[in-house]
Order: structure tokens, then sequence, then C-alpha cells
């Protein structure tokens, strides 16, 4: 039996990649298992799933926790995110926390050859080809737990990536697809938090409403599959059962089609490259009859576009987009701005940033830094 260690238990992904491994018992151990702060949620996980390691974002929840489990072995902060992540024993990371504070545990779990199942876009996006450069040295199995890209990833087995024509990553459109405009400027926290298919949490939620989810997943897939940005389309697919398409350069199409729903390719990156038999119902296409497709409205949904521009310029662009859309978006959250302020901030912060060479992680760090600053002096 293989052990895991999942970081970010308490978070959506994290709770569905329990969920596989509660349904599909005998062939993981859960070693270890890291939250920020949700004790009660951490503690049931604790209970159920008896990890031997734990960590959690600060000393004092740590000390509450060491209470409840006084045998536990229980780590606080990066150093204890790092201790998980390169423990001797552990054989696959789950990386399914938000930001970028597993920045330096990937890197670390990389060096130690450990699989590395990456849900994290903040990270793949600011620090892309830092880390890919620690694969290609490590030698590490990287493999990516977002629907759209586990997808690619399928479709490219036993394919020659130069031969790849372009990548199509679908997306439902969000909950505003069919709203004009002028509708949006008055749009509640309650409805952009209801999106039309997939459960995620707050954040990713309103991203997914703005499009920027989108706009994040195409510069993921650039690092991943290292294709370049021009190679890479966004349709609009409301019924989401489509995840993604490669077209190589023969005019053949390849798609990965399946219920909408995160455990799927969750389990296939855990148990890879093994398929285990069905976790869910059966996706029944005569049942759902029709399949759609549209245009992103990019003068609508403008983070889409800016999504590219960042990845155009490259260097801390890509950076400067993640840490403005982290602040305006819990902004909105917080109620402190409405849904279309979210990327009139972004592109100011855009506009403004001097992009710098990424040769170190300090580099991101530092416009993280200049972000939180900048945001602060326009508002």
């Amino acid at each position: 039996m293989e052990n895991l260690v999942i970081l970010g238990s308490t978070g959506s992904i994290g709770k569905q990649t329990l969920d596989v491994l509660r349904k599909k018992k005998g062939y993981y151990k859960v070693l270890g298992l890291a939250a920020k702060d949700e004790i009660e949620i951490l503690s049931s996980q604790i209970r159920e799933f008896k990890p031997e390691i734990v960590s959690v974002a600060e000393k004092e929840t740590a000390s509450k926790l060491l209470k409840l489990f006084p045998s536990l072995k229980i780590y606080f902060g990066e150093k204890g995110l790092i201790e998980l992540s390169t423990n001797q024993k552990a054989d696959s990371i789950v990386f399914s926390t938000s930001g970028i504070v597993c920045l330096k545990p990937l890197i670390e779990a990389i060096k130690k050859r450990k699989k590395v199942l990456v849900a994290n876009k903040e990270i793949l996006i600011t620090a892309g080809e830092i880390i890919n450069r620690y694969l290609d040295k490590y030698k590490a199995e990287f493999l990516p737990l977002d629907s759209e890209h586990s997808a690619i990833f399928q479709c490219l087995k036993g394919e020659n990536k130069n031969e790849i024509k372009n990548l199509t990553l679908t997306c439902s459109g969000g909950p505003f697809r069919n709203y004009p405009k002028n509708k949006l400027k008055e749009v509640t926290i309650k409805e952009v938090l209801s999106h039309p298919v997939w459960k995620m949490g707050p954040k990713i939620t309103v991203d997914s409403a703005t499009l920027l989810n989108k706009g994040f997943e195409v510069l993921e897939a650039h690092y991943i599959f290292r294709v370049p940005l021009e190679k890479i389309k966004v349709v609009v697919h409301p019924e989401c059962i489509i995840h993604s398409m490669v077209e190589f350069q023969d005019g053949s199409v390849k798609a990965l089609l399946s219920v909408p729903d995160m455990r799927i390719p969750i389990q296939y990156a855990i148990f890879h490259p093994k398929r285990l038999p069905d976790l869910l119902e059966p996706l029944d296409l005569i049942k759902i009859k029709n399949l759609s497709f549209f245009e992103p409205d990019t003068k609508k949904f403008p983070c889409l576009k800016f999504a590219y521009w960042a990845g155009k310029i490259g260097k801390t662009m890509p950076a400067a987009l993640v840490f403005a859309d982290e602040i305006a978006a819990q902004k909105f959250l917080n109620n402190e701005i409405k849904f279309l302020d979210i990327p009139k901030l972004i592109e100011k912060i855009l506009e403004s940033h001097r992009p710098k060479l990424v040769s170190k992680i300090e580099n991101i760090f530092e416009v993280e830094k200049w972000v939180y600053e900048k945001i602060e002096e326009l508002l």
C-alpha cells in the first residue's frame, strides 16, 4: 500500500480526494494532511483517515490540535508543509492549497522525486518556468488534477507532441453567459457563487464567473504541456461534458468526455497509470442529447483576454495577474467592490507592472508585495 499526503485537505479538492480514497479503499494510506485553520473539519478527517503527520498554518492552531490528538506529529507554517511534502514515507503528494503557500514545498517534493499531483493554479502560473526546470532536472512524475489538463494529458498519451496543432480548453461560460453586460453591474455575491455545473470554493467560483479561471487554465496548459499560447484555444461548452480537445496536424481531434465531476480526474491522477472501475454513474450521451459550443465573449469578460496578454509578455506579468485577481476577488467577496470592478482593478495592475525575469522564487514574492501595495494605493 502506497502513502499519500494531501496539502489542502479541508478545501474542495482535498475533500474530494479523500472521498475518492474513501470509495477506493485498500490502495493508499493517508500518511499526512495539511490545512490552514479549519480545526473541526481537519479533526474529523484525522479521526477517519488516521494520518501519522499533520500540518496547519499557525502555531496556535497546532497547539489546539495537539490537545485533541496528543500522539500525533503536528507541524505548522511553511516548514510543516515542507516536512509533509518531503517525508521519506510519502509516495505521492496532492497540492490543493490556494495561493503560493506551497511553492517551496512543491519544489522540495520534486527534488525528492515524489509523484506530485497538482491542482494549484497560482503556483504553476507564477513559477511555471522554475518548476519545469526542477522537473527536467529531477525527473519527478507530475500529474495535473484539473479536469481540463487531465483531459489533455490523457489525449496526448501515445502521441508526438511535435504534431500538436492546437489545444482547446472548454468552459461552462459561468453563471452570466447569457446576461447582457449592463446587467452585470449589480450582480450579487450569491449570484456569482451559483456556478451552473461545478461545486468549487468561493474564490475559484468568482474566477469562473469572470472567465479568468479559464485564462489561468490557458497559462497552466502553456507551462504543463510546453505549448505556445497561440496554439491554446478556449470554447464555451455549457454542458461541460467535453473537458478538453487536442487537434493534430492531420486534422484529427481527440477529446475526453465524462460527467462533470472532479473526482474523475482526481482518481485518474492518484492511480495513474492504472484505471480503476467506475467511481460514478457512467456518461449517458443519449440522455444528454446535445452538445453545444460558443465563442467566449471577451468584451463582456475581458479577464480571459488579460490572461493571454500576461502570458505573452511573460516574466513576472503572470504573477502580477494572479496576485491582482487574488485581492480583487477577495474584495468582491468582502462586498468592498462590485463585480465589474474586478477586471478594472486587474487591468490597472497589469498596466502599471514592469515585468522582470523570474530567475528565483524570491522574484515572485517581490511581485506579490508590490501588487498588494499598488492596490492599496489605487483604492
